[in-house]
């Protein structure tokens, strides 16, 4: 049974970045590549510890060593990105990034055949099966268990926030779904996914961690897949609710968001600061604001009595946390409508080849 401890929770803001990705072929389609580029070789030297499978042949997962200083994010990212592009082109193969892959049918993609995913498959079942996502999770080291648990209460609310800014999947087995990130729509439909209810304190949550694996619902802790947790093996806050990004600027932006956002809620613990009252079915309600709208989102107020646009939240979160990463992202052209005008630009193949990470 694996299950962390509350001696994990040593270091106060350090970063761990993990990135889901597309394996391609040459003309930008997911392709099962994940048993050579895992399996078939020593991993590159710039990511001595390689990369990892994830649920399908076609998808990979990359992560960065622990991050020491926030400020040297950007070059553990590039450093992680250019080995993988650079180790799959070995094998002839492309990297693409998006929360879901716009010409990714799940019926015709093989599944990764590792032990603990054909486990899950035969426990979930459809939902598992068809579940091509691609996710961006960061980490935040947090010193303190109890103030972890704290920290992930209160970023429940910022968790479509970041959902919006990054949304960047609209298609699902080449269609319009209508949504701006139908990838969290895709994987909401696994157990123990979405904005989870909050927790007392550490033991309140540990012993549903342990709950959960003792009672068969999970394998491992791990399989809490919800948008934020305490991660209990690094001593983390691990935030997951962000689109898959093929542009490292936008990826950085919200790192830097969760990483201000965690810095600043340890500073303001000791203060003891009363629960948000806002109620689950209305984060739940602006999760699917997030879903549906993207950049064009409003999103009810964490008192519940106003709607605020994204684009207050970013101005004021922007000048209270002093970043200005997520001002450019909403500023720009949100990865949903670039993927929308690309398609009917040039068609799926212009679309498909935008996704490819540059080499």
């Amino acid at each position: 049974m694996e299950l962390g401890s509350r001696d994990a929770f040593a270091r106060m803001g350090t970063l761990g970045i993990e990135e889901e990705f597309y394996i391609v072929d040459a003309d930008g389609r997911p392709t099962s590549g994940t048993d050579d580029l895992v399996y078939g070789r020593d991993p590159p030297a710039e990511v001595p510890e390689g990369f990892d499978h994830e649920l399908f042949k076609c998808t990979i997962e990359a992560q960065t060593e622990l991050i020491e200083d926030p400020s040297n994010a950007a070059a553990a990212l590039s450093t992680v990105r250019e080995a993988l592009v650079d180790h799959a082109a070995a094998d002839g193969y492309r990297i693409a990034a998006a929360g879901l892959h716009p010409a990714a049918k799940w019926r015709e993609l093989d599944h990764a055949e590792k032990p603990r995913y054909q486990a899950q498959l035969d426990r979930i079942q459809y939902p598992q099966h068809r579940n091509t996502t691609a996710g961006l999770h960061v980490h935040v080291g947090v010193d303190d268990a109890d103030k972890a648990v704290w920290i992930a209460n209160r970023l429940r609310w910022h968790c479509p926030i970041l959902l919006a800014l990054s949304a960047n999947s609209p298609f699902w087995n080449g269609f319009d779904t209508g949504l701006a990130s139908a990838r969290a729509k895709v994987f909401e439909n696994l157990p123990n996914t979405g904005v989870p209810s909050a927790f007392d304190d550490f033991d309140a949550f540990h012993a549903f961690e342990r709950r959960m694996v003792e009672r068969g619902s999970i394998d491992d802790r791990g399989e809490l897949w919800f948008d934020v947790r305490p991660h209990t093996g690094h001593g983390t806050v691990e935030v997951r609710a962000p689109d898959a990004q093929r542009d490292p600027a936008v990826t950085l932006a919200l790192v830097e968001y969760v990483h201000a956002l965690v810095v600043d809620y340890a500073e303001r613990y000791a203060d003891d600061e009363s629960a948000p009252a806002l109620r689950r079915e209305l984060l739940d309600e602006n999760k699917w604001r997030a879903i549906r709208h993207g950049h064009d989102a409003s999103f009810i107020a964490r008192d519940g009595e106003e709607t605020v646009s994204l684009g207050e939240v970013v101005a004021d979160e922007c000048d209270r946390l002093g970043i200005e990463g997520i001002r450019d992202v909403y500023d720009a052209e949100s990865g949903s409508q670039r993927q929308r005008r690309l398609r009917d630009e040039g068609g799926l193949d212009a679309l498909c080849e935008d996704l490819v990470l540059s080499p």
